[in-house]
């Protein structure tokens, strides 16, 4: 069992980026996104609404069409044109994409339609020298990346990126976390009751604030956007210092964690429930610190 060290809400408090009277949309951080699919476009939904509510100057969706547009129903603030970003989230809702994302497609890689929409888009993504966040079927894309790399998988799909047992991954969590920043040298969130986050570096760090009602689906999806939100408030400090990743992946793990509790209130709640609290949570959150 490694050591790591529990991430607390005063340490999520201090890495939240609070906007000045001379920001802009612009200053205050734009996340692309390219998540969602044809068969799962609400994973897209989720990811928006939950970077939105948990603070960012703009999102620029670029995922496939039928999401786009359910993206622009629930929030017309989205912009679906390509632009300069500062951080980027892909793959939620995904199937798996290979090392190389504007290759022939794998046999049986595609299978949710028009995800091949998104390839080249996600090519271009990966290129450029800013922060990444990869979840469900971007995982793959670790090694491709050019930017400082964060991946968010659950322990089946960390077991896959790994080519292990998924039960022994989940025996012992903390160690499979450790391994797989070493291994991958990337910052690695994985996700479950207690989260575990560990960095190349070797940043240790764990959370557990979430009710176990939080097991539900999309409740991953809605990590990937807080998380998105705070990598593309903090663009700058990451590109200068990977190591932050660390400390925003634990961040976005408790803020999702609270948000949560205040969505149930003791009995189950819907991502979307949990999205809306996460203003009231935030506010929460920086008034222990003032």
């Amino acid at each position: 069992m490694t050591n790591f060290t529990p991430w607390t809400a005063t340490d999520t408090a201090i890495s939240i980026a609070v906007p000045s009277e001379s920001d802009d949309k612009y200053s205050r951080g734009v996340l692309g996104i390219i998540t969602g699919s044809t068969q799962y476009p609400g994973a897209a939904v989720l990811g928006v609404e939950a970077a939105l509510h948990t603070g960012v100057g703009m999102i620029r969706y670029l995922g496939p069409e039928r999401a786009a547009t359910l993206v622009l129903s629930r929030r017309p603030e989205s912009v679906t044109a390509n632009g300069r970003v500062q951080a980027w989230l892909i793959g939620s809702g995904m199937a798996a994409l290979s090392g190389d994302p504007v290759g022939p497609d794998p046999v049986g890689r595609g299978s949710l339609g028009s995800q091949n929409e998104s390839r080249e888009a996600i090519a271009d993504a990966i290129a450029q020298e800013v922060p990444v966040v990869l979840d469900g079927g971007a995982l793959d894309l670790h090694a491709s990346t050019h930017g400082p790399t964060v991946i968010t998988p659950h322990f089946r799909e960390l077991a896959r990126v790994l080519d292990l047992n998924p039960a022994d991954i989940a025996i012992d969590p903390a160690s499979a976390a450790a391994q797989a920043a070493d291994k991958l040298g990337v910052t690695v969130l994985l996700k479950g009751h207690t989260t575990y986050i560990a960095a190349p570096d070797g940043t240790r760090l764990s959370t557990r604030a979430a009710p176990t009602w939080l097991a539900t689906a999309g409740a991953g999806d809605a990590l990937g956007g807080i998380l998105g939100a705070l990598v593309a408030t903090h663009a700058d400090e990451v590109v200068n210092d990977s190591s932050l990743l660390a400390r925003l992946a634990a961040s976005a793990s408790v803020i999702h964690g609270l948000a949560a509790e205040r969505a149930s209130a003791g009995g189950p709640f819907t991502i979307l429930d949990l999205t809306t609290q996460l203003p009231a949570t935030i506010s929460t959150l920086l008034a222990g610190i003032r």
